[in-house]
């Protein structure tokens, strides 16, 4: 029989339930909610598979009589939300590392993962069950650069169930949707494998738990595990499995693709269903539009999370609408990078050849992609009822949607209208933070202390992360400047450090213009503005303001230089350093000196090298 024969055969055949695992240790520490996740208990699933495979009759072979076809194979899913799924066998799966904070939210501890860690193997790869798990993957669609790329879906990520939060974690009385990203094919995978391998898997493990350290809203990891699975890239790679959680996986295109198809009932039902578990603030409105409310909810988050972004240099790459979330978290961690030299221009994904998502579009794409959301949600804030549709009647039949009222229009625009508004704001207020400027805000902040830095930084092509945290020293110098009118010397040393940090310039002539533009700036408008926020006392608050300065300005990022270094240094068979970076990433990312066993870690913020210099990630992973 030939490969293509015995794979069609292989698609009809049975499917194997993946066992459940035996131990107690396992079974005892972490409960899943059963058949009662809110997602598939609440909104339509597949009808292709109606019962949940773990509650079928299984032969004596652990199989069920469903084709295996119903799991793997991509297909069109109508007036769904979610497919079940089945992660595939893995073989030898090795526990690689456990994020400390990330098992806390689920009241886990790393203690739990290393008791038995080839049990946590077998578990995260997805190899074994969890008692109480019913595996899923979600439908949605999207705008993938701006163009309608219809049904998308979880190609490649399955999600085990929810559990609960626990009480004094972040997100405390609230569910985690526990999901493996690598664990096989679904419904949705496409012309994919379903697998991910380690290099974009170890990025995206330890780019998650440290955006969440830099506080900027993010899903989360819990485990990195690694398989011997051969993964056909743009080369043979080895395999990987990334378990990361979310109080929710809804993204704008979970919205977009029933809307697509005129299935208006299933958005309503969607949206209610946002609302009553993610914004219980607005379920609780009385009088208001609540899907206008539901709007304008997403659009602050997403304002705020994306004025982080450009705050701390943050590129994500690959901002389609089915990779944007409708709680405001960075998702789906593909070809993102951090600044090296200040470029607002940078593109990180290589494939991105237009520069549609560089770093300085990225408030403008998130506000063209509300716009996407909006469409659908406009029918709801229309006044619009689709609940009382049919139930017997096609999805088609309970779409017809009456001519937007101009009330709706107003609404609307006035709410997209707001996301320029709340950016600024956040953007201005984390950036006077990491200027040093606690005490008061000025109007002009931004355009005459901030943007001229960034200005100098442009030119000179400068290390946007370590002229930041170079900045930390500026509130002694501007206490001295106050004090004696002098300050010179340390002034100095701090613009030739930022020269010898920059790539436009070959020798020292070519910076004299440029030092002498940076002096003027902080002599005569940077360090002035810090004194005056410091007040009549600034040499007793200079150490204070400068203590606070280095809380939020970090030391170390995880440049892709950096990320790159990681993933070779575990290919080569130090997979411990995956451990060690994430410590550094997420505990001592704004620590000026490192623990002893991470002193090899310290060259992580020291000058780009030649070979990382605009290093570009592509989609592919």
């Amino acid at each position: 029989m030939s490969h293509s024969a015995a794979a069609t055969a292989a698609s009809f055949a049975k499917t194997a339930l993946r066992p459940t695992t035996t131990s107690e240790h396992w079974t005892n520490a972490l409960r899943f909610r059963t058949t009662n996740d809110t997602f598939t208990s609440e909104l339509p699933g597949d009808p292709e598979v109606s019962r949940p495979p773990y509650q079928m009759q299984a032969d004596s072979e652990g199989k069920v009589d469903v084709p295996q076809a119903k799991f793997r194979a991509s297909r069109t899913v109508r007036g769904a939300l979610w497919s079940w799924a089945m992660p595939m066998e893995h073989e030898d799966p090795r526990l690689v590392s456990v994020s400390e904070s990330g098992a806390a939210l689920i009241g886990l501890t790393k203690d739990v993962f290393s008791r038995d860690m080839r049990a946590a193997a077998e578990i995260w790869s997805g190899n074994v069950r969890m008692p109480g798990s019913h595996p899923w993957a979600h439908c949605y669609g999207g705008h993938q650069f701006g163009i309608w790329a219809d049904q998308l879906g979880d190609g490649r990520a399955i999600s085990l169930g929810e559990v609960d939060g626990v009480c004094g974690q972040e997100g405390s009385g609230g569910r985690w949707e526990i999901q493996l990203k690598g664990a096989g094919r679904t419904p949705y995978s496409r012309f994919g494998d379903g697998y991910a391998v380690r290099r974009s898997s170890i990025r995206e493990y330890l780019a998650a738990e440290h955006l969440h350290a830099l506080d900027i809203p993010t899903t989360r990891s819990l485990a990195l595990v690694f398989t011997e699975r051969l993964v056909e890239r743009e080369e043979t790679e080895l395999g990987a499995i990334v378990t990361r959680l979310a109080p929710s996986w809804i993204r704008f295109g979970s919205f977009e693709l029933p809307a697509s198809r005129s299935d208006y009932r299933l958005v309503q039902q969607l949206a209610d269903f946002v609302i009553r578990h993610h914004y219980p603030e607005i379920a609780a409105q009385r009088g208001n539009n609540r899907y206008a409310a539901l709007l304008r909810e997403v659009s602050r988050r997403t304002a705020l999370m994306v004025a982080r972004w450009q705050a701390y240099g943050f590129c994500h790459g690959v901002m389609n609408t089915d990779n944007m979330s409708v709680l405001g978290l960075t998702i789906d961690y593909g070809p993102f990078a951090f600044l090296d030299a200040y470029d607002p221009g940078f593109i990180c994904n290589h494939s991105d050849t237009g520069g549609r998502y560089a770093f300085n579009e990225q408030p403008r794409v998130a506000l063209w992609n509300l716009m996407r959301l909006a469409n659908p949600l406009s029918a709801l804030i229309n006044g619009e009822d689709f609940t009382a549709a049919a139930s017997e009647s096609s999805p088609e039949d309970h779409g017809q949607r009456r001519e937007l009222e101009p009330e709706t229009i107003e609404a609307i625009t006035e709410i997209l209208n707001e996301f320029g508004t709340r950016y600024k704001q956040e953007y201005a207020r984390i950036m006077r933070r990491r200027f040093g400027l606690f005490a008061a805000e000025e109007a002009q902040d931004l355009s005459a202390v901030v943007q001229p830095f960034l200005d100098l930084l442009e030119r000179a092509k400068t290390d946007y992360t370590f002229a930041m945290r170079s900045l930390c020293d500026a509130p002694l110098m501007a206490a001295e400047v106050l004090s004696s009118g002098d300050g010179r010397g340390q002034l100095g040393k701090l613009v030739d450090s930022l020269i010898a940090r920059s790539l436009a310039f070959s020798c020292t002539a070519d910076s004299s213009d440029w030092k002498a533009q940076a002096v003027e700036y902080f002599r005569n408008v940077y360090l002035p503005r810090l004194a005056r926020d410091m007040g009549a006392d600034a040499q007793g608050q200079a150490d204070e303001v400068s203590k606070k300065m280095r809380a939020v300005n970090p030391k170390y990022v995880l440049r892709n230089w950096v990320a790159q270094d990681i993933i070779e240094r575990a290919e080569k068979g130090d997979e411990a350093v995956v451990d060690r970076a994430l410590e550094l990433l997420t505990k001592l990312a704004f620590v000026d000196t490192l623990p002893g066993h991470l002193a090899d870690l310290e060259k992580y913020a020291g000058p780009v090298p030649k070979w990382g210099e605009g290093l570009q990630c592509s989609c592919s992973s």
